[in-house]
């Protein structure tokens, strides 16, 4: 508080301290502390430490942690220079519009002011409500305490027969924002009475005309003493004259007026005052009702909101539980089935697949997510499966390769389209059928067939093989040269239609019936 100040600082930690000093000297702490502060700079204080009132200076950031940050837009006349920081704040400026920022110094400065005019001893600084800011000289007798708790109200502590005319005066000069004026005042003090000059005007700044809000000072002069009270000439001195006692009487009627009227004015202020404070706490109760009506609704809403969603929660895990179901039927149809199906999106990325799939193309289960084109597979001479499904995407018409792998394993690939229930393609699925078995029944079949053909043909007598349906499978070269025909005009077509029909033999088909039925041969 001695030391000049720090400056430029952005942060400053002042934990627990504050708690040790009385108001007064937390405010020019806080007001140091904002002097020194950067812009937007960050105030630490205890948990059970504040700014007080000194919100223009700092904005919290933290309540509960009592973080702040300094505020601009702060007067510099309310700032502490650099000069000021002496033991004594004789010097401290004053703010116009901020009566707290009013210290002790600055009281006793406008009360001295004040004075000067006045060539007094003893007066008495106060606020619009009467509150006593400052003592000047003996007040001692024109003010004493009041018993019970202790008030520093000047109404509360005004001496008999000055607390009515004092009432008076400081309701004009707040009112009326002028210096009010009362001579010859009784003031009963010390078992006696004596006679004061009362003066209550507003407060200006020093060497300044500005007058300060709020602040009154009250000026009391002491004309003389031993005056005796003004109601002991009506029982003492019975030869004083009756007019004095009638205008005596009359004066303390006036006084007595003026006193009745501004209470009477005061009450009908307050009274005011509390009727339209009334009618805002209507408004507010009024508005509170609303609110808590809104809130009522704004509840069953809320409720109704609540049960809709348990209905659609019990929904979902219903659905949940039934999905996994059948997801995890699916997974066991395609895994009993053996055939390796694998899906894919529309950018060709591996979307699900089956443990078969993995004895064609090389794949894991974190596989997933990846693009189709990355995988190697097990495919001998067969390299453009990708081009494949692409074509098959973008043409919508199935495709079906057989295709080998290194293994020597067949397989019958299938490419079609993946359609929604909705008809809408998001990809492609690929099947791997294991068809060993039957290329190697195909290969034995073909090699019989081939065995039987080179056997037709060195015959030299005339031959001619049908199926079931009599049409013509093969034929020798005997045959071809017998009936004067050709190959192409006659395998495939009906045996009785050849050659104009010339072979359509009742007998001869009688006994080819009897073949087929009867599984009998002839030979004539």
């Amino acid at each position: 508080m001695q030391d000049p100040p720090f400056s430029k600082l952005d942060l400053i930690s002042c934990r627990n301290l504050l708690i040790y000093l009385n108001s007064d000297m937390q405010k020019k702490i806080i007001t140091l502390f904002h002097y020194s502060l950067n812009p937007t700079g960050i105030l630490f204080l205890g948990t059970s430490e504040t700014i007080g009132d000194l919100t223009n200076y700092f904005s919290p950031i933290d309540h509960k942690w009592k973080i702040y940050r300094r505020e601009d837009g702060i007067s510099e006349r309310s700032r502490p220079l650099l000069g000021t920081f002496a033991p004594s704040f004789s010097k401290r400026h004053l703010i116009p519009n901020e009566q707290e920022s009013v210290s002790e110094p600055a009281f006793r400065e406008l009360t001295e002011q004040g004075l000067l005019a006045h060539y007094v001893q003893a007066a008495v600084l106060i606020n619009g409500r009467g509150d006593i800011l400052y003592f000047y000289g003996r007040t001692g007798q024109y003010l004493e305490p009041t018993p019970g708790n202790a008030a520093m109200n000047i109404l509360a502590m005004a001496r008999e027969g000055l607390k009515r005319e004092l009432a008076i005066a400081v309701h004009k000069a707040v009112t009326q924002k002028k210096s009010i004026h009362y001579d010859g005042l009784h003031v009963r003090t010390n078992g006696k009475f004596i006679t004061v000059n009362l003066t209550v005007q507003p407060t200006s700044l020093p060497n300044t005309q500005t007058t300060l809000p709020n602040m009154f000072l009250v000026i009391l002069e002491t004309v003389s003493t031993d005056v005796q009270p003004k109601l002991s000439h009506l029982s003492t001195k019975e030869d004083e004259d009756s007019d004095a006692q009638v205008a005596s009487l009359k004066q303390e009627l006036h006084a007595k007026d003026e006193y009745l009227q501004t209470t009477l004015e005061e009450m009908e202020t307050t009274n005011e005052e509390l009727r339209t404070t009334n009618e805002e706490m209507q408004s507010v109760n009024e508005e509170l009702q609303s609110t808590n009506e809104e809130l009522e609704t704004s509840k069953e809403e809320l409720q109704s909101v609540n049960e809709e969603l348990a209905t659609v929660n019990a929904e979902l895990q219903d659905k949940v539980v039934t999905l996994t179901q059948t997801n995890n039927d699916m997974n066991n149809l395609l895994a009993s089935t053996g055939i390796g199906t694998l899906f894919v999106d529309l950018e060709l990325r591996i979307a699900r697949f089956t443990p078969t799939i993995t004895q064609v193309l090389n794949l894991i289960q974190t596989d997933v997510g990846r693009p189709l084109a990355h995988v190697v597979s097990n495919l001998v001479n067969y390299d453009h499966l990708v081009a494949d499904v692409q074509q098959v995407l973008d043409t919508l018409v199935f495709l079906e390769i057989e295709v080998q792998t290194q293994a020597g394993v067949w397989y019958l690939t299938r490419i079609q389209p993946y359609r929604t229930l909705k008809n809408v393609i998001e990809g492609a699925v690929i099947t791997f059928v294991d068809i060993t078995d039957r290329k190697q029944i195909e290969n034995e079949l073909q090699e019989a067939q081939r065995f039987a053909e080179s056997i037709v043909t060195t015959l030299y007598t005339p031959l001619v093989v049908l199926d079931s349906k009599l049409s013509i499978l093969v034929a020798n070269p005997a045959f071809y040269h017998m009936f004067q025909v050709a190959a192409d005009e006659m395998v495939g077509y009906f045996f009785f239609e050849i050659r104009n029909r010339q072979w359509d033999i009742p007998e001869l088909r009688q006994r080819i019936d009897a073949i087929i039925l009867q599984d009998v041969s002839f030979d004539d």
